[in-house]
């Protein structure tokens, strides 16, 4: 299978919407959830309870739904409907909103983002210099974490990719599985360790300030 040339574009088409998700995902929800705990407070329920629809939506009726939305709708045009850059990360940035937005949140639960931004601001810094160098840093690994769950979820989804035609890495695998079933069984195998790779990574990046600040103690 390392040598069906299949199999490396559909993993990197795969690969490629994963980080266009992510990137997509943080922009869009880093400045919504820094503005929600800073001047927003009263909407923090209302935007936790929009994060529960997509456990709520099963994929297949999202993508019907998309589908019937572009098509019916709005009559999208076909550069939107046939490309994957396109039509699947913004449909994926919708199944990792639950992930990306939580682990923002629990981010910015965790540091004071009223008092870092009025010294900031005090010194003299922009709303984006204030954003970019001084929030930013102080939820990395909150805006990691959420990285590494959507790199697991776009990497593994199935539904979506198939009913709207696109042939990524797990759909690939399905094809592949209707007739050489060893061959698919190594390539879900391959799948796997992604998301474990990825769930590793989560781990080790979260647990390195707490190893960092237990060898300080020691140290002391």
């Amino acid at each position: 299978m390392i040598h069906d040339s299949e199999v490396w574009s559909t993993l990197k088409l795969s690969a490629v919407l994963a980080l266009e998700t992510i990137v997509l995902s943080l922009v869009l929800l880093v400045p919504t959830a820094y503005w929600v705990h800073l001047k927003l407070p009263r909407v923090r329920p209302y935007v936790e309870f929009l994060t529960i629809l997509p456990f709520v939506v099963p994929p297949i009726i999202l993508v019907v739904g998309v589908l019937q939305l572009y098509n019916g709708t709005f009559h999208a045009p076909n550069w939107f409907l046939e490309n994957p850059h396109v039509f699947l990360v913004a449909t994926y940035v919708i199944l990792a909103f639950p992930y990306v937005y939580r682990s923002l949140d629990a981010g910015f639960r965790a540091i004071d983002v009223h008092t870092l931004t009025e010294a900031s601001q005090s010194l003299g810094a922009t709303w984006t210099v204030t954003l970019t160098r001084v929030i930013l840093p102080n939820i990395r690994l909150a805006a990691l974490g959420g990285a590494f769950l959507t790199l697991a979820i776009v990497m593994g989804e199935f539904t979506i990719a198939s009913l709207a035609l696109f042939n990524t890495f797990p759909t690939y695998i399905n094809l592949v599985n209707q007739q050489q079933v060893y061959e698919a069984a190594a390539l879900s195998l391959v799948s796997f360790g992604i998301t474990w790779v990825a769930m590793l990574g989560l781990l080790v990046v979260g647990g390195a300030p707490g190893r960092r600040r237990a060898r300080a103690g020691a140290a002391d």
